[in-house]
């Protein structure tokens, strides 16, 4: 098994299944692709994961240098554990590497979360994903708009299973342990919530620009509460004006002391139990993440997806999720929608009204019992 950090929350119950079946030796491998250890830390802490069996720590560098340090940081693994079979998540680099690597020596590939598809190959994600797909020996999918994707594509029906999304496990697992862990300070105040961290979204100057005006007059409603990816974090410093805006201090949401403001806060990457327990609690999200549209979806809390397009287009049609592109009027009108409706800002509490939640078929917490349940039957 090979994961980059955002693929931690997929592994998870994928490996736990498989630990149940003596038939089973799952070894986990983390290729370093994602390499800020307190965060791939905090996740691995959360999720109750053992420490990865390897590790690879091939850290940051363009994408062909990344997908190339992986590929022969994985090879001679494979050449020493002889795996009867590879298993990637998701789209990152470390998924095409891992899988390339796998299928030139002969052994066998599986693609969790296969299928997905943005249409826009300027993404590496999308190209990332194609490819893993077509050398792919069994294909994961997490809804029947993926298993027609890949079937559009020509891959063999017999090679595609609908499973349903291993990351929904990883979260309903968590939904009892996330109200203990919950950051009370902010509980019961309204307030957004942000991730960005998409090089089209913060390397391009301009574009980063006009996300942050957008942030900053959401911020005069409600708080947005901002945990800062590493990439983020070095945007924000090239941009002197971002700074001055922003005041560039981190701070420290978790203290009993600290009063919440409308402002936007910005905090250092959280563990997976504390982002839940601020997603779940949001007036709203804003993000440009795949997986927390996913989420989302299933917290039934308003998502913003800066971006676009999405690959997840099932969040749109049957979760909370809205596209709102990078423009930064309509990603302010669209979320004072959002505000207007859920927070009644004179009694200084949220009043949400409930959603009607459209779980999508199999988003149910088994689908890594049905992937193990395949495997096995294999």
């Amino acid at each position: 098994m090979a994961g980059a950090r955002p693929n931690f929350m997929k592994l998870a119950p994928i490996y736990f299944e498989l630990k149940k079946y003596k038939q089973f030796k799952p070894i986990i491998v983390h290729t370093g692709q994602h390499y800020d250890k307190e965060m791939s830390d905090l996740f691995f802490r959360d999720l109750k994961l053992p420490e990865p069996d390897v590790y690879l720590g091939v850290g940051s560098a363009s994408h062909a240098v990344q997908t190339a340090r992986i590929m022969q940081a994985f090879e001679p693994v494979c050449l020493k554990e002889k795996p009867d079979m590879v298993m990637v998540v998701g789209d990152v680099n470390s998924t095409i590497a891992c899988a390339l690597t796998a299928v030139k020596l002969g052994i066998k590939v599986a693609h969790v979360e296969a299928g997905l598809r943005s249409f826009d190959r300027t993404m590496p994600e999308e190209i990332n994903r194609i490819l893993t797909d077509q050398i792919s020996d069994m294909l994961f999918t997490t809804g029947k708009d993926a298993d027609e994707n890949l079937r559009k594509e020509g891959i063999d029906s017999k090679k595609i299973f609908f499973v349903g999304n291993v990351m929904i496990d990883s979260l309903l697992r968590s939904i009892t342990v996330i109200k203990k862990k919950q950051i009370t300070v902010i509980k019961e105040e309204p307030y957004a919530l942000v991730t960005l961290h998409r090089p089209s979204n913060v390397d391009n100057k301009k574009t980063f620009s006009r996300i942050m005006k957008a942030l900053s007059s959401i911020s005069k409603w409600i708080p947005v509460i901002f945990p800062v990816h590493p990439r983020t974090a070095k945007a924000i410093t090239r941009n002197r004006r971002h700074i001055r805006v922003l005041g560039y201090q981190y701070v420290d949401i978790r203290r009993p002391e600290y009063q919440v403001k409308n402002q936007i806060i910005l905090t250092k990457p959280l563990g997976y139990l504390e982002f839940l327990g601020l997603m779940k609690n949001a007036a709203l999200v804003l993000t440009d993440s795949g997986g927390i549209q996913e989420e989302t979806t299933i917290l039934g809390v308003p998502c913003l997806t800066i971006r676009e397009n999405t690959e997840r287009p099932i969040t749109i049609t049957q979760g909370t999720n809205k596209l709102v592109g990078t423009n930064p009027d309509r990603i302010i009108r669209e979320a004072e929608k959002i505000i207007r409706y859920h927070c009644n800002r004179s009694l200084n509490r949220c009043n949400r009204r409930s959603q009607r939640k459209r779980r999508p078929k199999y988003w149910d917490g088994k689908a890594a019992a049905r992937i193990v349940r395949v495997l096995r039957n294999t």
